[in-house]
């Protein structure tokens, strides 16, 4: 039953990506807010859809703490739904992509249309440069969340990353407070996997890291907060 449900979920987000995204192209040409708001609206229905097909249901905690304006926003990562997940959950996520992901198509579109920052994880500090700019850009366009994932790529549940410097970068870079995401996610859409774990997917924003913070500190408190809440969800087993 878990496996039927899995692939039928696969095949419904699939299906509805194609449909959504090829239905409302004319959005590109239209105004930002309206793309992103076309975009939340997709992963919105993604997650009722993992509920309803899938049979994982997805819980918000922390809302308390979840901004509405101008933030950094720093998720852990386990699997591809913490970008669905927190952009159902954002009202203007701006996300820090890695620029092979511009070349999906009709993703790709979106992800131009949305502004969203694109980073090449070979480029250095060139690279680096160009994120900072890009994000005091987006910012100054629209009071925006801007949304990286410390440890730059997908990791096992229970597994702490290496947290890459380019968070700490924009943390002083933006002199605004960065509000951490802890998740479970991992136990239920695995990485790299196709069958789902019944259950429910937690994504509880953690009380704001205030701005100003010296690079140390800010990184060791980010990643002690991170680790240890997203080990709690695990070991709620739910």
């Amino acid at each position: 039953m878990t496996t039927f449900r899995s692939l039928a979920f696969n095949l419904a987000f699939y299906l509805w990506t194609l449909v959504a995204f090829v239905v409302t192209l004319p959005v590109l040409i239209g105004p930002y807010r309206l793309a992103q708001a076309t975009l939340n609206m997709w992963a919105r229905v993604v997650t009722w859809l993992l509920r309803v097909v899938g049979g994982v249901r997805v819980e918000v905690r922390g809302r308390e703490h979840s901004p509405a304006g101008a933030a950094l926003v720093a998720p852990k990562h386990q699997c591809m739904f913490d970008i669905f997940g927190t952009m159902a959950a954002l009202p203007a996520g701006c996300y820090v992509l890695r620029q092979e992901l511009m070349r999906i198509p009709i993703f790709g579109w979106w992800a131009w249309k949305c502004r969203m920052i694109v980073i090449d994880r070979e480029g250095g500090a060139k690279a680096l440069r160009k994120m900072l700019t890009d994000a005091r850009g987006r910012l100054a366009e629209a009071p925006r969340q801007i949304v990286i994932f410390p440890e730059g790529t997908r990791g096992k549940p229970g597994q702490a990353g290496v947290y890459q410097p380019g968070v700490a970068a924009l943390y002083r870079d933006l002199d605004l407070p960065c509000v951490p995401v802890a998740l479970n996610s991992g136990m239920h859409w695995q990485k790299g996997g196709l069958v789902l774990k019944p259950g429910t997917i937690v994504f509880e924003f953690l009380e704001p890291l205030p701005a100003g913070l010296k690079r140390a500190e800010f990184m060791r408190e980010l990643e002690d907060r991170l680790e240890a809440a997203s080990n709690a969800l695990l070991a709620e087993g739910v």
